[in-house]
């Protein structure tokens, strides 16, 4: 066993390792690439830090590819995501050429690699046009969805379509979040890292090191919320729930966070929550860089009570990360976070700025249940959204597309280098 899959076991266990290792063994030599578009921010390239090198370690030749766009291509994606999400967001047919032609251009730079490779996953709609670009593929491509399609605009969902019916399979985060396509859909949801910079165990000290440098005081109660500073992510809701909770009880707000490469809205969204948020001293507007992950850590780990209340979320690791930290999380009814945050028992689920504020109030007065809420919570993520399980997810879909309808498969006959027809 390597060295980084010895830290891992020691958090998940001896046998979930030697399970991965067995997954793995056909796989040995296999070529796996993954493509997104940006090396930092959000979940994908969180998860795709870690999950790499996994693959790596597991034996297989696994790497990441990041596509590059200008000022337009993000904006048509960043539409054409919103449109998915259910805004009623029309795409031009000049904008969505120019999102084609992008596609083109990094296909002409990523073709030899993409078309040599056993397995290719492509991450969301940025990069979904690259398998067009690549008729002499060898092997699997794989279109990975990380974002609520459940009600989608119709328009620009029926543009997508027609490209990604081409690939083998698609990845789905839940069931409700998929629409109907010809070829396999595979759920995997997402996942945290428990070895990474933002979700490690840290001192006491250091934490209170990171709360005094924010004057964050460790007197009055700490609600948080991590996110983009997107709408989708209700930042203005969030205040008001706040501004709800300070009648009765003394509490500090939160909001850190900040934008992605692929992400042009965030700096005018960070702008309405400023205006908004006034001069109040005990609202800590943090926009913070991306490859902030301890400062969040700390953050997270200072508060009483995270919060999430997205309006439409794809999975919201923020929330596993701050049900990891053994915090109870409160937040929006929307999404994956139905998969996380179960009413009583991690935290609460909320409609409304009011159903926060009501919560907040909940436990911040009744605090052994929220000290067994903390509990609960880290447990429940020990057990179901770490990367080791995200990982043997992948290994088992990567074996199932192989082998398709074969009776029996086995797994401790390696196969290095298996082509994939």
């Amino acid at each position: 066993m390597t060295a980084l899959l010895d830290q891992y076991a020691a958090i998940v266990g001896n046998d979930v390792i030697d399970h991965l290792r067995q997954l793995a063994a056909p796989l040995r030599g296999m070529k796996i690439v993954h493509v997104n578009s940006t090396r930092e921010g959000g979940g994908v390239a969180e998860i795709l830090n870690r999950l790499v090198p996994l693959q790596n370690e597991l034996g297989m030749d696994a790497s990441w590819e990041v596509i590059s766009g200008d000022r337009r291509f993000y904006q048509c994606t960043k539409k054409m995501h919103n449109a998915l999400q259910g805004n009623r967001d029309d795409i031009s047919d000049n904008l969505l050429r120019h999102y084609e032609k992008i596609n083109f251009l990094n296909s002409v730079d990523l073709k030899s690699k993409l078309e040599q490779a056993d397995f290719v996953f492509i991450h969301d709609p940025q990069p979904a046009l690259l398998l067009r670009n690549c008729p002499g593929r060898k092997g699997k491509w794989v279109w990975r969805c990380h974002i609520d399609v459940s009600h989608p605009y119709r328009p620009v969902w029926k543009y997508l379509r027609q490209h990604v019916e081409l690939y083998d399979a698609s990845i789905w985060s839940l069931s409700t979040f998929a629409q109907p396509l010809s070829h396999p859909l595979y759920l995997i949801p997402p996942s945290i890292d428990p070895l990474g910079e933002k979700n490690v165990d840290l001192s006491e000290d250091e934490v209170n090191g990171f709360l005094d440098r924010f004057g964050i005081s460790k007197k009055t109660p700490i609600i948080t919320q991590v996110s983009r500073f997107d709408r989708f992510k209700d930042p203005i809701g969030v205040i008001q729930a706040y501004r709800l909770v300070r009648k009765s009880v003394p509490v500090q707000l939160v909001l850190a966070g900040g934008g992605a490469t692929d992400d042009p809205e965030g700096a005018r969204v960070l702008k309405e929550v400023r205006s908004f948020a006034g001069r109040d001293p005990d609202i800590h507007l943090l926009e913070l860089p991306p490859d902030a992950h301890r400062t969040i850590n700390a953050l997270q780990r200072g508060s009483d009570i995270i919060i999430q209340k997205s309006l439409r979320e794809g999975f919201g690791l923020t929330v596993t990360e701050g049900l990891w930290k053994g915090k109870p999380v409160i937040a929006g009814d929307t999404g994956g976070i139905r998969l996380q945050v179960i009413n009583h028992h991690t935290g609460f689920l909320v409609n409304s700025p009011e159903g926060a504020a009501l919560r907040i109030r909940y436990l911040l007065k009744n605090r052994d249940i929220l000290k067994t809420m903390g509990e609960k919570s880290r447990q429940f993520v020990l057990e179901n959204f770490l990367i080791t399980r995200h990982v043997r997810e992948y290994l088992t879909l990567i074996v199932a597309l192989i082998y398709g309808s074969a009776e029996r498969i086995e797994l401790n006959l390696p196969s290095p280098g298996a082509t994939v027809s």
